[in-house]
């Protein structure tokens, strides 16, 4: 944060050193809205990884293509048992509105998303179909800062068929 100290004698709001100081503000404030987005997509993406490495079958060196698309469907099935208990909750009672509507609106566009993603340009995911990679993907202990490791790639139905 730039020094606040001489507050009392910026008077003017035109000032040179008043607008100098609203513009390394709003610099340093865009520069933590980055630093937070980053970390939002690396907790996504290592939430992703890791859900598939506690998946992976034991003592499997490499997945073949059924494997993984097999594995991608469970994967975009996680949510089902969630939406069920939702929709059982709805259907108790004689209530004219929806409980837990906005968990299940963010579950249905967050499945809609990754399967229209899977059907057309692909998931992304760790390559289960490289030994390196497989091996890297067992030795990882979920820390976020060993995702530089991995080599993501896009999968659709289309390459696993």
């Amino acid at each position: 944060m730039p020094k606040i100290s001489n507050i009392d004698k910026l008077k003017h709001p035109n000032s040179r050193k008043t607008i100098s100081l609203a513009k390394k503000m709003l610099k340093n404030e865009k520069k933590n809205n980055n630093k937070i987005g980053t970390h939002i997509k690396q907790n996504l993406i290592g939430e992703k990884i890791l859900w598939f490495k506690e998946r992976i079958p034991e003592g499997c060196v490499v997945l073949d293509k059924e494997q993984t698309l097999g594995l991608i469907e469970t994967y975009l099935a996680r949510f089902d048992e969630e939406l069920e208990q939702i929709s059982l909750k709805n259907s108790i009672g004689r209530r004219k509105s929806r409980q837990h509507a906005s968990r299940e609106d963010v579950i249905n566009i967050t499945k809609k998303r990754e399967c229209e993603e899977f059907a057309t340009c692909g998931l992304e995911m760790p390559d289960l179909m490289d030994v390196k990679q497989m091996e890297v993907l067992r030795n990882w202990n979920g820390e976020l800062r060993f995702l530089q490791h991995f080599k993501l790639k896009r999968v659709t139905r289309k390459h696993l068929t």
